[in-house]
């Protein structure tokens, strides 16, 4: 039996932004999975880049593929919930793209089906496994900053003309706009880090010339031990922020640049090739903090980082190897965190989370 008999066989709905930048590059790197079939309307364009797999034109006749084992669903936000109830009722695992669903009280749903039906359901917050953010974490687990009093989160970039016809630029569509594309990994993150806060206070904005749909937000977590959580993105910034702003009652961390990985991607290179996901040391962050008496100042290495880890926990999961480590409860609180953002915006006021 070779390594394709023995892996988890995958199908893969959608071949846009998503499925061909981050979801097929980074499957075909993990060895306990095989990509084997990809949903395209219309086109064939995957199989210029994985000449083996085959081309469905409907996903219902994925979903009766007795060989598939895992669905793959990235299409627009505004439809993951039908193409993740359709998939579990299947019999199928499923991993959902970012934003889990448009409404938390849908993604509430398919955590009961997917309970009922004995399936995996996880959804791609990858930026987990962002160098910059996994260097955080190691700071805040080691105490190096001590009690954290403040942290900012910051999404800067400069495409100051809107996408026409794009669904991310339709403000009619539920799930649209950069509060839910980018601010929800910002809400896993902080989920993650310091857990469900007490409080949001949100500014979400519509700034660029032709924009339906949100394109920038500023957003507070407010939290009982005091903590402030900031949260912001810009598409009119030309010269940018910090992406992480961390201070403690010891000390600071301050660390500019993205994660290289979308970029690398995007230039097609994957974790098979030497130097994915490593930091380049003009971005690596600045410490400034106590140990005792005495003063630590300088740039800490970013770790290296690998959205294939979240695939292969997937994997690792499946054969009751491993915990599962984003769980669907975890992404229907990031999305309640956007519903009740987009709700302090609107009325113009904070609200209380019990």
């Amino acid at each position: 039996m070779n390594n394709q008999d023995r892996a988890l066989k995958v199908g893969l709905i959608g071949y846009g932004l998503s499925g061909k930048t981050f979801h097929a590059p980074i499957i075909t790197a993990v060895p306990d999975l095989y990509l084997a079939k990809v949903v395209e309307r219309s086109s064939e364009l995957s199989k210029e880049r994985y000449p083996w797999i085959e081309i469905e034109r409907d996903v219902k006749s994925l979903y009766k593929d007795p060989a598939i084992d895992i669905v793959v669903i990235t299409t627009p936000s505004t439809n993951h919930y039908t193409f993740a109830k359709d998939a579990l009722l299947a019999g199928k695992h499923v991993i959902v793209e970012k934003p889990f669903t448009a409404a938390s009280e849908e993604a509430e749903e398919l955590i009961t089906l997917a309970k009922d039906m004995g399936k995996v359901i996880s959804v791609f917050h990858n930026r987990r496994w962002d160098g910059d953010y996994m260097t955080v974490k190691q700071l805040l687990e080691q105490g190096l900053l001590g009690e954290i009093v403040e942290a900012e989160f910051r999404w800067d970039r400069f495409t100051p003309n809107a996408a026409p016809g794009k669904w991310r630029n339709n403000g009619e569509l539920p799930g649209s706009g950069v509060f839910y594309d980018l601010g929800v990994h910002f809400m896993d993150q902080a989920l993650s880090l310091f857990g469900m806060p007490s409080s949001i206070t949100a500014d979400i904005r519509t700034q660029r010339e032709g924009a339906e749909a949100d394109d920038g937000f500023e957003v507070t977590l407010g939290y009982a031990s005091k903590l402030k959580v900031r949260l912001h993105a810009s598409l009119l910034a030309r010269k940018k922020g910090p992406r992480y702003a961390i201070h403690g009652r010891l000390g600071s961390f301050v660390k500019y640049g993205e994660d290289p990985q979308e970029d690398m991607l995007m230039n097609d290179l994957t974790p098979k090739d030497a130097g994915y996901a490593v930091d380049s040391e003009g971005h690596w962050g600045q410490l400034d903090t106590m140990a005792g008496k005495l003063r630590l100042q300088g740039s800490i290495q970013t770790l290296t980082g690998g959205y294939q880890h979240y695939y292969q926990n997937i994997a690792d999961h499946i054969h009751g190897k491993a915990d599962l480590a984003v769980k669907p409860e975890e992404a229907s609180a990031a999305v309640r965190l956007i519903e009740l953002g987009l709700q302090s915006s609107r009325e113009a006021r904070t609200i209380m989370i019990s």
